[in-house]
């Protein structure tokens, strides 16, 4: 059973950003029924602070961390805060990438997506949070930038993202997930090496992010 992690790097209760992700969590229980989708709360993370770390870890850190330990994918949604990711979801990256070398975002698939009711759609923060991801070393999914403009305006009477255009967006990003899934079981799945041959590449030891095309436009 594949696990999906979904975290929005915005803490407002009608964020936008937050509505796209319940609309992934509604493509991926429609689509694929036998996949786990759970949310990461992380505004009850505190300030990453090293001290702190090294007095023990909060029960708050532990479980995100075991969270997305167990997870196959994580899709994180990110407002644009002048031209950068949000400091709450900076700070969630900056606790799950410890401790160092054993980061439960490591060699974790990643999806990014943004969401404005201006007409860039967040897009400028993204660049950011794929490095940040790189950085951590996870698995970062190719696929043209979902960025969903005047997002304010593809909201139902509940609040809810049933947009078409917005939808059929992150079907698609939905999909590459699941492809670069695929794609990581495979190539970490044990092969027999024949007497005297050279062992297959590590997947870790390919650029970061996996190659998983869309059609998307």
């Amino acid at each position: 059973m594949t696990k999906v992690v979904l975290i929005s790097g915005s803490l407002r209760a009608a964020s936008v950003n937050s509505a796209a992700l319940r609309a992934v969590r509604r493509i991926i229980t429609q689509t694929r029924p036998a996949a786990s989708v759970v949310s990461l709360p992380i505004g009850r993370l505190p300030f990453y602070n090293g001290d702190a770390e090294g007095a023990g870890t909060t029960p708050a850190v532990a479980a995100a961390r075991a969270l997305v330990a167990g997870a196959d994918a994580l899709v994180i949604g990110t407002p644009c805060y002048n031209g950068a990711v949000p400091g709450v979801l900076k700070n969630a990256l900056d606790w799950l990438s410890r401790p160092d070398g054993a980061s439960p975002l490591t060699g974790r698939v990643a999806a990014v997506l943004s969401a404005s009711p201006g007409g860039r759609g967040g897009i400028d923060a993204q660049p950011a949070l794929l490095d940040l991801l790189d950085s951590c070393e996870a698995i970062t999914v190719e696929h043209p930038p979902v960025a969903i403009r005047w997002a304010h305006q593809r909201l139902d009477g509940a609040g809810e993202m049933t947009d078409g255009e917005a939808v059929r967006a992150l079907r698609e990003l939905v999909d590459a997930t699941f492809e670069a899934v695929a794609i990581m079981a495979e190539q970490r799945r044990p092969t027999r090496t024949p007497y005297g041959a050279a062992p297959p590449p590590h997947p870790l030891d390919a650029p970061s992010r996996a190659s998983v095309t869309s059609s998307r436009s």
